[in-house]
């Protein structure tokens, strides 16, 4: 079975973001840039089955400019067998994204498809979904634990009421949440085999997709300081702000 794995380039988690003077954007200039970490957990849930014996191919796909590979060899390193990149320097909405990769879905056929469940830029939460809409397969969201048998996959999920457990047939698309796994670090060995897997490149003109988006950024402002808080003495004075200051009792 081929497992496709879709990940995102973004800005490294442990950076400090900083929004450009003119607040139109966030300011990438000299940042550090990573994978998604919810697309760490991905790539490592698939591995994981590969190296099982359940799946015999990992196939990583990433939509973006050139600069997008090293997020791909990362993948590979990591131990994917092959990436593909869709070449688009445009600005995306999820749905154009869940487009291309669905052509590209259905040019590579995989048994399983998984995506993090969010990327920690936009924290949108829309690919997977519009993704197993547009190929009308059965999805598998927040996972916190995946077991493959008999031709089905058994999706754990992390709801607001605890854990669901669903079972899809495959092909199925599942996204990942942050306890399916512990990613592993990629070893200098591997980073150095990374470099000679095959990457393919693709354009949106090959998949026969419009690239464009409905979202328009209009204003990017970084949030307002947090007061510092304050200490009291008793219940009485808690009490008394709470009514006379705060004026939410």
């Amino acid at each position: 079975m081929k497992v496709l794995v879709a990940v995102k380039r973004v800005i490294d988690y442990n950076v400090k973001v900083r929004v450009k003077a003119d607040n139109s954007d966030v300011d990438l200039a000299n940042v550090k840039m990573a994978l998604n970490p919810f697309c760490e957990i991905a790539i490592e849930e698939a591995v994981r089955m590969k190296e099982s014996g359940v799946a015999d191919e990992v196939v990583v796909v990433s939509i973006g400019g050139k600069q997008c590979e090293e997020q791909i060899r990362t993948a590979l390193a990591l131990g994917a067998d092959r990436g593909v990149r869709v070449d688009c320097e445009e600005q995306m909405d999820p749905l154009t994204i869940a487009k291309l990769l669905a052509k590209v879905a259905e040019k590579e056929q995989p048994g399983l498809i998984i995506l993090g469940k969010q990327a920690i830029d936009s924290d949108n939460n829309q690919t997977g979904q519009m993704l197993a809409a547009l190929l009308d397969m059965p999805q598998g969201t927040f996972a916190s634990e995946v077991k493959l048998a008999d031709g089905k996959v058994n999706v754990t999920r992390e709801i607001d009421g605890g854990l669901q457990t669903v079972a899809l047939n495959l092909p199925a698309v599942v996204t990942t949440d942050l306890r399916l796994n512990e990613p592993r670090y990629a070893s200098l060995p591997n980073i150095m085999k990374a470099k000679r897997k095959p990457l393919d490149i693709l354009s949106t003109d090959e998949l026969g997709v419009t690239v464009k988006s409905a979202l328009t950024l209009l204003k990017v402002e970084t949030p307002p300081q947090r007061q510092a808080g304050i200490k009291v003495g008793s219940v009485d004075e808690l009490i008394d702000k709470l009514k006379n200051e705060a004026k939410v009792v």
